[in-house]
């Protein structure tokens, strides 16, 4: 968790940035990705070298070459001055600008193999800033060099709370995804070792990242394993986009999370050029641009044959389907109107997701979960492929609150109370240093530790919840009896309390008393003025 000390470094960080000319905020994002991944290169290799001390074995694939070498041009190269714990202490301003634009962003460009995807994605890595801004520069690198980051959720959380100030997100129907729904929706999903994982929207690899993490810390010894290890590594994880300053910052954020061999591509999922493309992941994570519309001609054929649209949410249902292998997963976010929706289009996905594949649950959400970017109303899909059906019934739950406020400032809510060894104690921005907490808010507040519990149960007891219930399933025959509508306002049942009014001989007689009170009331105070 961020401690408002460290959201002031990064918003004076910001705003030296801002100060500095470079005013775009994706700009601002990116420039920050390459000064956090060269740093993280530097804590990498270091640990890689005390393992190296302690065996005495040579450093198992060193990321900074010990000696010094001569390019192809004859330059001599000295990787050692790149790492950012050297550079950081023995640099002037004019110097450490010289070192980072001339040696540490072409070191950059070459870091992964000549055709490797890193490599293509960091051809065009370049530093924003003039040299007249070196000292800028050199202020931004001490900076970052006063946040401590060695511990995986800051750093995380720290990502985060730099990707929240993207406020370009909202255009094209791209939303960030919040951090905290992403965590729910892997942890719901549970993916294991064995998983092959896919975004095919994936802008910052914030899904593929949080898997990652899931598997990192559920199945911590299975993915270091000789049999997981590979393919923990790079091959488990693939992202797609068509934005190549996403795709930058997507290589880099997973490289920072120890994926270092991802696979990360310059693609438009829902063309023709990648239709080939089919049946090859097991669990898909995403949250597709909600708007737009596409040509027919550019669109893959056989995602038109599944369901006849322009609108891209619908099309990348489809495409989920298409990707996914039979028994394979998916979690996505889809806006409201999906549910609902009574064009033709909308009704033939929801029937193939209802008929034709296994249709698992609906989670919906309240509409402030993407702003400040957006106020639409969305939920989250979760099937699985079959190509048989399977459907007996869908799981419903109606979220209301996230644990965050529903305007634009999106303010954390209740979180002011923790327990620390079993007693509720008042959270304190004192110390750092405390006991490790878990905060605890109220049901009313945050429903997502809810929703993980019913979705566990949703097998068992879940099945007997009334349909006043804040979830509760639904049967098969019901949906399609309905036109497959899978909006949780058809279904859910809303108990209205009963008020008893006196007669109305009653109330006349009540206000005929209050008149006579009035009119009392007003010729005392007559005679007091007369």
């Amino acid at each position: 968790m961020l401690t408002g000390e460290i959201r002031s470094q990064v918003d004076r960080i910001w705003d030296a940035f801002w100060t500095g000319g470079i005013s775009n905020p994706l700009e601002v994002i990116e420039q920050l990705t390459y000064l956090l991944f060269i740093k993280r290169l530097d804590e990498v290799h270091t640990r890689r070298e005390s393992r190296a001390n302690l065996t005495g074995k040579p450093i198992e694939n060193p990321i900074f070459k010990a000696e010094p070498y001569k390019d192809e041009n004859g330059n001599e190269i000295n990787e050692q001055e790149y790492r950012w714990s050297v550079f950081t202490e023995t640099k002037t301003p004019a110097d450490l600008y010289n070192l980072i634009d001339t040696g540490v962003f072409p070191f950059l460009r070459r870091m992964g193999a000549k055709e490797s995807a890193f490599a293509k994605h960091m051809e065009n890595a370049r530093l924003s800033l003039p040299p007249e801004k070196a000292s800028l520069l050199t202020k931004v690198v001490d900076m970052l060099n006063e946040i401590d980051m060695d511990d995986r959720d800051t750093k995380g959380d720290l990502y985060e709370y730099l990707l929240s100030k993207l406020s370009t997100a909202g255009q094209n129907g791209q939303f960030r995804t919040p951090r905290h729904i992403i965590k729910m929706m892997v942890q719901m999903m549970a993916p294991t070792p064995d998983d092959v994982i896919c975004d095919p929207a994936c802008g910052t690899a914030g899904f593929l990242v949080a898997a990652a993490e899931h598997l990192y810390d559920q199945h911590h010894s299975a993915v270091f394993s000789d049999q997981y290890k590979d393919a923990y590594s790079g091959s488990m994880f693939h992202g797609f986009d068509f934005d190549s300053t996403m795709l930058r910052i997507a290589s880099m954020n997973l490289i920072m999370n120890g994926i270092d061999n991802p696979t990360i591509e310059n693609r438009d999922s829902l063309s023709e050029d990648h239709s080939q493309f089919n049946n090859e992941y097991s669990l898909i994570l995403a949250n597709p641009p909600f708007k737009g519309s596409l040509d027919y001609e550019s669109t893959a054929a056989d995602l038109l044959k599944t369901v006849k649209t322009k609108k891209t949410e619908l099309l990348f249902l489809a495409l989920f389907i298409r990707l996914l292998k039979p028994g394979g997963r998916a979690a996505v976010v889809v806006p409201d109107g999906v549910l609902f929706g009574s064009s033709k289009a909308h009704k033939t996905i929801r029937q193939a997701l209802v008929d034709d594949h296994k249709l698992d649950g609906i989670v919906s959400m309240p509409s402030g979960v993407f702003k400040p970017y957006a106020g639409v109303s969305t939920a989250i899909l979760f099937f699985t492929k079959t190509n048989s059906g399977g459907t007996d019934e869908v799981w419903f739950y109606d979220m209301q609150a996230d644990g965050y406020s529903l305007d634009d400032k999106r303010t954390p809510l209740g979180g002011q109370r923790s327990v620390v060894n079993g007693m509720a104690v008042d959270d304190s921005p004192t110390t750092d240093h405390q006991l490790p907490t878990t905060v605890h808010q109220t049901h009313d507040q945050n429903n997502i530790p809810d929703i993980l519990t019913r979705w566990q149960a949703r097998d068992t007891t879940e099945r007997d919840n009334p349909r006043t219930a804040q979830s509760f399933t639904v049967p098969r025959a019901e949906i399609a009896k309905n036109g497959y509508d899978l909006s949780i306002n058809r279904y859910k049942e809303i108990v209205y309390e009963e008020i008893a009014y006196d007669p109305p001989l009653v109330i006349l007689a009540e206000l005929e008393k209050l008149e006579a009170e009035i009119q009392q009331g007003m010729a005392e105070l007559k005679g007091m003025i007369s």
